[in-house]
């Protein structure tokens, strides 16, 4: 309903619409009373003793219990070792000159010709043969010497290679030995080709060995032929990686009740024996044997197809023994069976009755009469020669030459590739700390490593002999324990990120308050500061 307008008269007194009384408006806040002094100076002390303490205390202990300890490691000299700058290996091999049948100058005569007929064939100069007098009332060979030489006048000029001695038997006719006023001999060349053709094996794997790890261009040997290359690379794959000590497990395998004993340590003590003593300046051996029954529907036929032997290679379903002690295990097994290897030509008979597994074992196979209940020593000696052959083949015992030759070149051939092994792992382990700047090294580490260098500068410096596979051993042995130290191999995989995601759900919670007090104190310290200011002006213009 709308209102109506009063009717106007004069006699009416006019009323004016009263409105609310309208309030100023303030010009600003109201503002609290201001703080006391001594309130500013507590607070002010309150939030700098909380940043005093996170500065003074806080910040010390978190950087002692959190720093990673990184012991100093001779990075550079550790390269220079994985870079083949620190060693140039040497391999000086003396060969002692037996001539008792001829006079002192005709010797010394010989022997200078037989030397520069060597360097002239030599054309790797890290492994060079020294020729040196032998002691005449000498009977056997020279143990400083890798090979003794027993010149024996004769009707011809022949070498012979004692199988069970290093001694290499000459014979000569009287006319051959060289005039004093000689520059060259036919009987000096013929020695020292004798002398390159016994020693060529070892020269080409130890070229093969400097080949393959990074030597400087200088220090490397001439390039070997595709062939000899090829040869060294399958027997390389076939043997076992080095180690002091190896296990053997001789095994029995049987597809029925029997037979169900066999004279095994006999045979062993018998025929093997013999090579494990000679092996035992290189390498130690643990023993064990067993038998088992084991049958497989793929090695029921007679003649044993390609197809058919790779139910003896799967030594997921052999139950052989383990590892004892951490040693590699080298694996024998003879399994009693008729069965022989069919030859890969159609028209060979299968004659074949074990067979090599590169860096496992050697498989025989026995065949015997079915009621045997006992397999006597004697029985065994075809398969324990067989395991005492594939044992030198698969501890990469080279394949030419007598036996003691053959040995003695293993312990040269280990001695460098274990060199060879520790400088790789000194640099692997140098460029590792230099990566991973966050790492933990401990001083266990530091300490393996001098050992490591201390080490392999004495083998270094005594290749060739057994003192320097000895300190080889040891130096390999070392640089191994310090780059698979435990407490720095777990360091590896926790990058930085992981530290952010630990450390911001704790220090943001307790950070956040800090730093905003603290802006705001600044903020106020500020303020009073300008408006001291202020009156001051102001004081100075009155």
């Amino acid at each position: 309903m709308s209102a109506q307008p009063l009717p106007s008269n004069d006699n009416d007194v006019s009323i004016a619409t009263i409105s609310p009384k309208k309030e100023a408006p303030t010009s600003s806040k109201k503002l609290p009373p201001p703080e006391k002094p001594t309130d500013v100076r507590r607070r002010s002390h309150v939030i700098l003793s909380f940043w005093l303490i996170v500065l003074l205390l806080g910040l010390p202990i978190w950087w002692k219990t959190t720093t990673i300890y990184r012991a100093d490691l001779p990075l550079e000299d550790m390269l220079e070792w994985a870079d083949g700058k620190a060693c140039r290996p040497v391999f000086p091999l003396r060969i002692s000159i037996q001539a008792t049948s001829l006079q002192d100058q005709e010797a010394q005569n010989l022997l200078r010709l037989t030397q520069h007929a060597l360097d002239d064939l030599n054309d790797f100069a890290g492994h060079h043969l020294r020729l040196q007098m032998g002691d005449e009332k000498q009977d056997s060979a020279d143990n400083s010497s890798a090979l003794t030489i027993r010149l024996t006048p004769g009707e011809g000029t022949t070498a012979t290679l004692d199988p069970y001695e290093p001694i290499l038997d000459i014979t000569y006719p009287q006319n051959t030995i060289p005039s004093p006023t000689a520059s060259s001999s036919a009987l000096a060349t013929y020695i020292a080709s004798q002398l390159r053709t016994t020693f060529a094996e070892e020269q080409a794997t130890i070229s093969y060995l400097l080949s393959t790890n990074s030597m400087p261009s200088e220090h490397r040997p001439l390039g070997l032929s595709p062939e000899t290359a090829e040869a060294l690379a399958k027997r390389t794959t076939r043997s076992l990686k080095y180690a002091p000590t190896y296990h053997l497990t001789f095994s029995l395998f049987t597809s029925g009740p029997l037979p169900s004993s066999w004279d095994i340590e006999t045979a062993i003590e018998e025929y093997m024996k013999p090579v494990l003593d000679v092996l035992s300046p290189i390498h130690n051996f643990t023993i064990d044997t067993q038998v088992q029954l084991y049958a497989s529907p793929g090695v029921q036929n007679q003649v044993l197809n390609k197809e058919d032997l790779s139910s003896f290679i799967n030594a997921a379903e052999w139950p052989l023994s383990p590892s004892i002690g951490g040693a590699p295990t080298i694996n024998f097994i003879v399994f009693v069976g008729n069965q022989t290897i069919a030859s890969p030509s159609q028209e060979a008979a299968p004659t074949s009755h074990s067979w090599l597994i590169p860096q496992w074992g050697t498989v025989f196979l026995l065949s015997l009469p079915g009621d045997t209940t006992h397999v006597a020593a004697a029985t065994l000696k075809q398969p324990l020669l067989t395991f005492t052959s594939h044992l030198l083949s698969l501890t990469g015992t080279p394949e030419s030459g007598s036996l003691p030759l053959r040995l003695s070149t293993l312990a040269r051939i280990r001695s460098a590739d274990l060199l060879l092994r520790a400088s790789s792992t000194l640099g692997s382990l140098a460029r590792l700390a230099m990566a991973l700047p966050s790492i933990s090294i401990p001083s266990s580490v530091a300490d393996g490593v001098t050992k490591t260098m201390s080490h392999l500068r004495l083998a270094c410096d005594n290749l060739g002999g057994t003192e320097g596979l000895a300190h080889a051993r040891i130096a390999g042995a070392e640089a191994e324990r310090a780059f698979f130290e435990k407490s720095m191999v777990g360091q590896l995989y926790f990058p930085d990120e992981h530290k952010i995601a630990v450390y911001l759900p704790l220090l943001g919670p307790v950070a956040v308050p800090l730093v905003m007090g603290l802006i705001n104190e600044i903020k106020a310290w500020r303020k009073r500061r300008r408006e001291r200011a202020e009156k001051g002006a102001e004081k100075k213009g009155e």
